[in-house]
């Protein structure tokens, strides 16, 4: 029954405890607990108390195999099994290679001095079995101290591991907390990294647009000085053709008056002549000053068509310099159309100089052939033509002050001009103002933000200098733990010293554990290559922060000077602005002045 039970329980593996105290066990049942213990995986306690397992040697040799490959079981209880000197040898061949057992009871067997011995030596090479009870199976008391002081020293060296573990395990915590730490800290500083290289491209961005839009803005304010002096310079030709035109009106006017003087003084000479005749030819004379008043009548009637005529062509020049007002003051929002405008104006100041002068060209001719016929008659009108050139002299004044009052209203409106032009000027120039100070306050934006991201760099470089304070201070914590393992290793050299026949075995123990704590030390230079390593790869990063914020700087600095180098092209148009304006108004006056003439 017991066979069958463990060969069920072989392939078991919940069954944690198993006793079977008290059950006969003999051969067959020895050697099904030698498999059960070499296939099962589950079973720690097994208690096998009044079995007397120990009068079959071959059961119980097999029984020992299935221990010896057994790595489960921590406890196993063999009291009252009638164990002999060889079968404490078999137990003792198979405790050399278990790793797992750690209380063994044999109480009240016959295991003897042979027994115990091999039991003593089996402990030498077991550092896993730490309880082992021998009451009752005639073992000299020597070798039970002895048995003693290996399970004291086992214990020992199972605190030693178990807490050289566990601060093993508190340092690889404390490693992996650090390199968490370095982690999130390298991931954080470059999330700030990108950040910063957005917020710098988006401030690149904006400055680009804002120079865009003031680039565009100075291409318009000179595309309308260039229109504004396209027009000055057409106006001003148009003006100085009206100039030549009314120059030469001048000079024909002139040569009338000296004509009108030269036929004056002939007549004169002749009057002399003709006084003798003036008798006789006094019913004449009357007659002939009617003909003279009616034609005197005409001449006024002609004289008020030119009066018309000329307030006529006054109305189209007030006209035209509303139109022009108009246009300058449509320009800042219709150019295209004040250009065409202009150009009709033009147009139509062409028509009405054409005009004038086609009648400026007729009344000559008019006058050329009145003056043909009054010298015709001139021998028989002398005073009539006096009193009309009296009369003409008088009109002659009273055009000129008609001229004058217009050249004064002129004036008056060219001053007005002036003055807006003035206004306008000045509203520019406030722009532009306004645009450089939305300038400055971008670069004392940009240089802000170079003020945080240097303000970082130094925060970026003080955790540095945390961290490795605290690898200093790991670096001290592991250097007192050596000072502790050394301490250990001493004391255990005072107690190996003690007893010579675990002196060789105590040593290659020490070794053992030397080549572990070499191993640790090697783990240690590692992460400090590592900490070294990250470390360098900060600065590393600092640098090439400290390399991004110089050529910032260099950029900030090159658009200073653009916005200088635009400061003074703004200035320098305006300065050629306000010459040509300057030009434009002291050249107009005397334009106008002959125009009106």
């Amino acid at each position: 029954g017991v066979r069958l039970l463990l060969n069920g329980l072989c392939s078991n593996t919940t069954v944690k405890s198993l006793d079977l105290k008290g059950n006969n066990l003999r051969s067959m049942g020895a050697e099904a607990l030698g498999k059960l213990l070499r296939q099962n995986k589950s079973i720690r306690s097994l208690t096998l108390e009044w079995n007397s397992l120990g009068m079959w040697e071959e059961g119980f040799s097999f029984f020992c195999q299935g221990l010896r490959a057994n790595n489960v079981l921590q406890r196993l209880d063999l009291r009252n099994n009638q164990i002999n000197h060889q079968g404490a040898g078999e137990l003792a061949m198979a405790l050399t290679q278990n790793t797992s057992l750690q209380e063994l009871d044999l109480r009240w067997n016959n295991i003897g001095l042979l027994g115990g011995r091999a039991l003593l030596n089996c402990l030498h090479s077991n550092k896993t079995l730490k309880k082992l009870e021998l009451a009752g199976n005639n073992v000299p008391g020597d070798i039970l101290k002895a048995v003693e002081q290996a399970l004291d020293h086992n214990q020992d060296r199972e605190v030693i591991l178990s807490e050289a573990q566990n601060k093993v395990n508190i340092l690889s915590k404390e490693v992996l907390s650090l390199k968490d730490e370095k982690k999130k800290q390298f991931m954080d500083f470059v999330d700030t990294v990108d950040k910063e290289k957005e917020e710098r491209a988006r401030s690149e961005k904006m400055s680009a647009a804002r120079v865009s839009q003031l680039q565009e803005a100075l291409d318009e304010q000179y595309s309308i000085m260039n229109s504004l002096k396209t027009k000055l310079q057409m106006t001003e030709a148009a003006l100085a053709l009206s100039e030549q035109k009314v120059r030469n009106l001048g000079e024909l006017l002139n040569a009338m008056k000296q004509e009108q003087n030269c036929v004056a003084e002939c007549h004169f000479r002749e009057l002399q002549q003709q006084k003798q005749e003036g008798a006789d030819r006094e019913g004449k004379l009357l007659h002939d000053l009617s003909a003279a008043s009616e034609k005197n009548l005409l001449l006024r009637n002609q004289v008020d068509e030119l009066e018309r005529k000329c307030k006529v062509q006054q109305d189209q020049l007030f006209q035209v310099k509303q139109d022009l007002t108009n246009t300058t003051a449509e320009l800042k929002l219709r150019a295209v159309e004040a250009e065409e405008r202009l150009e009709m104006e033009k147009r139509r100041f062409k028509q009405s100089l054409e005009d004038m002068e086609s009648l400026r060209i007729k009344e000559v001719g008019r006058m050329t052939q009145h003056m043909e016929a009054s010298e015709r008659s001139m021998h028989n009108r002398i005073q009539s033509l006096e009193a009309i050139r009296v009369s003409l002299e008088e009109e002659l004044s009273q055009v000129k002050a008609a001229a004058l009052t217009e050249r004064g209203q002129a004036e008056e409106e060219l001053i007005k001009v002036r003055s807006q032009a003035r206004l306008e000027e000045q509203q520019r120039l406030e722009h532009l103002e306004e645009k450089l100070r939305l300038m400055t306050e971008s670069r004392d934006e940009a240089q802000n933000c170079c003020l945080k991201q240097k303000e970082m760099v130094a925060e970026a470089q003080a955790k540095a200098k945390q961290l490795s304070l605290h690898a200093d201070g790991l670096r001290k914590r592991l250097d007192e733990l050596q000072q502790d393992l050394d301490r250990k290793e001493e004391e255990k050299v005072t107690e190996l010293n003690k007893v010579k026949v675990e002196l060789q075995e105590q040593i290659g123990h020490l070794e053992a554990e030397r080549t572990a704590q070499d191993g640790l030390r090697e783990k240690i230079a590692a992460l400090e290559r590592q900490l070294k390593a990250l470390s360098s790869n900060h600065r590393e990063a600092l640098l090439d922060k400290e390399g991004e914020i110089s050529l910032l700087l260099e950029k900030l600095r090159m658009k200073e000077a653009e916005i200088s180098r635009m400061r003074e092209e703004e200035a320098q148009r305006a300065s050629f602005l306000q010459n040509a304006i300057m030009a434009y108004v002291q050249g107009s006056p005397l334009g106008t002045h002959s125009s009106r003439k």
